[in-house]
C-alpha cells in the first residue's frame, strides 16, 4: 500500500491528524521533525537557531530520501516549509499520495500566537509572519498535493473521518466502517 503525507503550514494538525490516521489505518506514523532532531540530537528551534534554515532545509530533504526509501503503509507528518524545495515534492509525490491540510491564517495565527517552538515566529510580529508564510507556500502545497483537506473549525477525528471518504478504497480498505 502506498504512504500517506500531510503537507500544511504550522499548527494545521500534521501530527496529530498523522498520528490519529496511522492507528485507524494499521500504518506506521513518522514525524519528519521528530527524526531529525534525533538525527541531530537537537531540537527544531535549536537547529534553525545555530546553523540556520538552510542547513535545517539540507538534513530535511536527506532524512525524506531516508524515511521514504523502502517504506509501505507509512503516514508522514512534513514540517510546514518541506515545499520549499522542488526535489522534496518529487520524492514525496513518487512515494506517496500528498494530503495539504489547509488552515487560514487567522485559525493559524490562532492556533500559534501563544506557542513558543516556532523559530520562524520567534521574536517576529506573528500574524504579518504567518500571512507572509502563506501567501508564498499556498501556491506550493496546492502543487505538491494530491488532495486539499480544509482545517478550520474541524476536530482532528473529523478531518480523518474525512480523509477515510476521500482516500482510493485499496488504502483505506475496511477502515471506513471503524
Amino acid at each position: 500500500m502506498p504512504n500517506i503525507s500531510l503537507v500544511g503550514f504550522m499548527g494545521s494538525g500534521k501530527t496529530t491528524v498523522g498520528n490519529l490516521l496511522a492507528k485507524q489505518l494499521g500504518f506506521n506514523f513518522v514525524d519528519l521533525d521528530r527524526v531529525i532532531e534525533g538525527k541531530l540530537d537537537m531540537e527544531i528551534d535549536v537547529i534553525f537557531s545555530k546553523f540556520g534554515e538552510e542547513y535545517f532545509r539540507d538534513v530535511e530533504a536527506e532524512v525524506i530520501k531516508e524515511v521514504l526509501s523502502g517504506v509501505d503503509n507509512t503516514v508522514i507528518s512534513c514540517g510546514g516549509g518541506v515545499v520549499l524545495r522542488e526535489g522534496n515534492v518529487n520524492v514525496l509525490r513518487e512515494r506517496s499520495i500528498v494530503i495539504y491540510l489547509r488552515i487560514s491564517a487567522d485559525e493559524a495565527y490562532r492556533r500559534l500566537k501563544h506557542c513558543d517552538d516556532r523559530p520562524l515566529l520567534k521574536d517576529r510580529d506573528r500574524k504579518a509572519v504567518i500571512n507572509d508564510l502563506l501567501r508564498i507556500r499556498e501556491p506550493l502545497y496546492l502543487r505538491a498535493a494530491h488532495m486539499v483537506v480544509d482545517v478550520d473549525g474541524k476536530e482532528p477525528q473529523d478531518l480523518v473521518n474525512e480523509l477515510l471518504q476521500k482516500l482510493p478504497t485499496e488504502v483505506v480498505g475496511d477502515s471506513r466502517s471503524s
